[in-house]
């Protein structure tokens, strides 16, 4: 964790890092935030040459946090609870309606930290070829359990897997928890087909939707908003085919394709004007501010609503697998379309 003797008063100044940047290997850096919105000490730092956000130094050591703490530190179990479960199937239709396009034929599709399988579940049941990876043990092996998927039970970065294998790669939510984002996009690029499509969702550094308290925590090792997603890409010769941004500007998915250009011969330059762009809006995302919109009201009815509408959904099934069935039941097989 960060030295407990660094303060707030550092935020905003320039400070060495001990971790180069990913995007443009700049050294230059500013402190954004100390402090995490657990509340403890975490010095969140913005490359002054590209934009990028990351964690300075690293709070855990990521292999043994996402094995064996991440699902307990941020669900409270080691396996999906049925109304984790409901949420996910409900986030995973969501999600299938971003890449409708993609998979109106069957596909091979890899599902690159796939949780509890509920959005592999849900592409298989349509008719696709599905696996995923998953690093937390308990997470995998439910989801193979309960559904009969393919999980490689691991990290991205250390799977070996056959190259150009994937009509489709999804990484939702993924990307920002890596330790060496520019060495996974190279990676899962590799197992990409010549006409396939990587389809990557992360959060948006520049959202203002929650609280500026809870904009940096452990868990995000980096924070990218649209220029240095875009750029981290093109260094590991993705180019970009189009991005959504979600209704409320927290996420971000972009759709990627290979490019032919041999890896690192683009991207990695700086981005003019993007440090003082994030920076901006960051420190300009005021407590005052925000609680004078409407946004923390509106969000505090919306889990009020949602706790008590999961209740009642959960309460009628005894099978996980069946509540997901019913969730899906919508939902047409690709013969079918």
């Amino acid at each position: 964790m960060l030295d407990p003797t660094s303060t707030l008063s550092d935020v905003g100044k320039s400070s060495p890092c001990s971790i180069t940047c990913n995007l443009c290997s700049g050294k230059d850096i500013s402190v954004l935030s100390n402090m995490s919105r657990s509340g403890k000490s975490l010095r969140t730092v913005i490359c002054k040459s590209c934009g990028l956000v990351w964690s300075d130094p690293r709070p855990y050591e990521a292999k043994q946090f996402y094995e064996e703490e991440y699902r307990l530190a941020y669900k409270n179990t080691y396996l999906p609870k049925p109304k984790h479960i409901l949420r996910a199937g409900k986030v995973a239709l969501s999600r299938l309606d971003k890449i409708h396009r993609l998979i109106s034929s069957p596909k091979a599709i890899l599902d690159v930290g796939s949780g509890g399988g509920e959005f592999a579940y849900l592409l298989a049941s349509l008719g696709h070829h599905v696996s995923g990876i998953e690093p937390n043990r308990g997470y995998a092996e439910y989801s193979m359990k309960e559904y009969g998927l393919t999980v490689h039970v691991g990290f991205v970065q250390d799977r070996v897997l056959p190259l150009e294998a994937f009509d489709v790669i999804t990484m939702w939510h993924v990307l920002e928890h890596t330790e060496d984002p520019g060495a996974v996009l190279d990676r899962l690029r590799s197992w990409l087909k010549s006409d396939g499509m990587l389809v990557v969702e992360v959060p948006n550094v520049e959202a203002i939707c929650q609280s500026p308290k809870s904009t940096f925590h452990e868990a995000h090792l980096y924070i990218f908003n649209i220029a240095t997603l875009r750029g981290l890409a093109e260094k590991s010769s993705l180019h970009e085919a189009g991005h959504t941004i979600s209704s409320d500007g927290g996420n971000i998915t972009m759709f990627l394709r290979r490019t032919d250009s041999p890896i690192g011969d683009s991207g990695g330059a700086p981005i003019h004007g993007n440090y003082q762009r994030v920076s901006a809006i960051v420190r300009g995302h005021t407590s005052l501010r925000h609680y004078l919109t409407l946004t923390p009201y509106r969000r505090v009815l919306q889990r009020f609503r949602r706790s008590y509408a999961e209740k009642r959904q959960t309460a009628c099934f005894q099978s996980v697998k069946d509540l997901l069935t019913m969730l899906y039941h919508h939902t047409r097989t690709v013969s079918e379309k």
